[in-house]
């Protein structure tokens, strides 16, 4: 059976995360009704890099997808295109190895998330809008203390019984962008909601409410502290899923433009 490589973009804030649920909309459930109608069977797997949860959008996800098909791939694209709503989208189909799995060759994934210095009626999908003064420059700092190989056991809901919560950030990235504060977080993995909560102890120490001390002390000790400070999803991305060969140094942009007024 043929394998494809997808990449895929998507609104999240419609969906229950990327992987198909009972009775809940899902985007990989969408692109798999999708599939059933350009391929006619339900004999196909489809299967993603990793899953996003709830309202969480993605700028370039990956999945394989093996199906006994003729067409070409800029002809699936475009026929699954045609069959799936306007919030998600297939970037490009390629043809890959048999052997190619999304999930199990990634290397390594970046996220971006965005922060809102000020409200806006039309990025408010797209960002965590914070009324309260942040403190650039003391997030910047505290974000290096995440970097290299930690336990965050006290950043997941994972079950640490069941999955080690060893995660190796490479680097977090931080930049003002107008009325954005854009921060990209590039891993081996992640855990269940650990970026939304690295995140949001990032925004406490912007708010003056924790120091670098406390936030070491986080990395140290089990605790349910930054499940109490979770970022909503409105403002993650996944941005990109690397392989071998892909270039790591990518410019930080922002998805939408948000100027400070």
């Amino acid at each position: 059976m043929p394998r494809f490589k997808l990449l895929i973009e998507y609104e999240g804030t419609r969906y229950s995360g990327w992987q198909i649920q009972k009775n809940a909309r899902t985007v990989q459930g969408e692109i798999a009704d999708a599939a059933r109608s350009v391929f006619k069977t339900g004999e196909f797997e489809l299967y993603g890099s990793g899953r996003t949860d709830a309202g969480v959008h993605a700028l370039e996800q990956v999945a394989h997808l093996d199906v006994n098909t003729v067409l070409a791939p800029h002809i699936i694209r475009m026929k699954l295109n045609d069959q799936l709503p306007a919030d998600i989208n297939i970037l490009e189909v390629q043809k890959a190895p048999k052997n190619f799995l999304a999930r199990h060759d990634a290397l390594a994934r970046s996220y971006l998330y965005q922060i809102s210095r000020r409200r806006t009626a039309f990025g408010k999908k797209f960002v965590w809008w914070i009324n309260d003064e942040l403190n650039f420059h003391r997030m910047a700092e505290a974000s290096k203390l995440f970097t290299g190989l930690k336990d965050f056991r006290s950043f997941s809901r994972d079950n640490r019984e069941e999955k080690s919560t060893k995660v190796l950030v490479e680097r977090i990235e931080m930049k003002e962008d107008g009325a954005l504060i854009l921060i990209r977080i590039t891993g081996s993995h992640f855990l269940w909601k650990m970026v939304r909560q690295v995140v949001g102890v990032l925004v406490e120490v912007g708010r003056g409410n924790m120091s670098n001390v406390e936030v070491e002390a986080l990395l140290k000790a089990q605790t349910g502290k930054p499940a109490k400070l979770t970022a909503p999803p409105s403002g993650l991305f996944l941005e990109k899923v690397f392989y071998e060969g892909d270039q790591h140094a990518l410019p930080l942009r922002p998805v939408l433009s948000i100027p400070l007024q």
